[in-house]
């Protein structure tokens, strides 16, 4: 993790390059063994990073997302439980990253013709930051749309042709120290 404090950053830079030698290592000590970074050192900061991404499917299969016709049922509010729930484990899923307090999710959903797109926000106050949790519950969101419509969506092989999931990134990542 970088000074910077993602949840698990791979750069003692924080930009994500590759470290000049092994001390720079931020997960990996002097034997080489892989660590969780000590942040307790580090104060406590507001935070709040937000990523998105988008499904591509089928028009038929978004119009019945719109009506409620999926026969497993109500695809976004299913999604947005999926993507919240996310939010809260990824130290579960993510190797070496802390559990930090969540103090607030927000799931945006736009469905457009032929895709939806997921806007997960996350903010916390904390030593570290929370993008991972963003991009945790915009791939789990997206995962459970595909699960909820996978039915309409197959095609006569059992495949996937039309449906991809697509453009996950951080679109915004923010730190402001917490006043005393």
């Amino acid at each position: 993790m970088s000074e910077e404090g993602g949840s698990a950053d791979r750069g003692a830079d924080g930009a994500g390059a590759e470290p000049a030698g092994a001390d720079a290592l931020t997960h990996t000590d002097d034997a080489g063994d892989v660590q969780m970074v000590d942040v307790g050192a580090k104060p406590d900061s507001s935070r709040r990073a937000v990523a998105r991404g988008a499904i591509r499917l089928t028009p038929e299969t978004i119009d019945a997302v719109e009506a409620d016709a999926v026969e497993k049922g109500d695809v976004l509010a299913t999604a947005r439980i999926g993507a919240v729930q996310a939010v809260k484990h990824t130290w579960e899923t993510i190797p070496m990253c802390h559990q930090i307090p969540i103090t607030n999710v927000d799931t945006e959903f736009a469905v457009g013709d032929d895709r939806i797109e997921l806007t997960v926000a996350v903010e916390t106050t904390g030593k570290t930051g929370c993008e991972m949790e963003a991009l945790e519950g915009v791939t789990t969101g997206l995962n459970t749309v595909w699960d909820m419509v996978k039915a309409a969506e197959k095609d006569a092989d059992g495949g996937y042709p039309d449906t991809r999931i697509s453009d996950v990134e951080v679109v915004e990542k923010r730190k402001e120290s917490v006043g005393e």
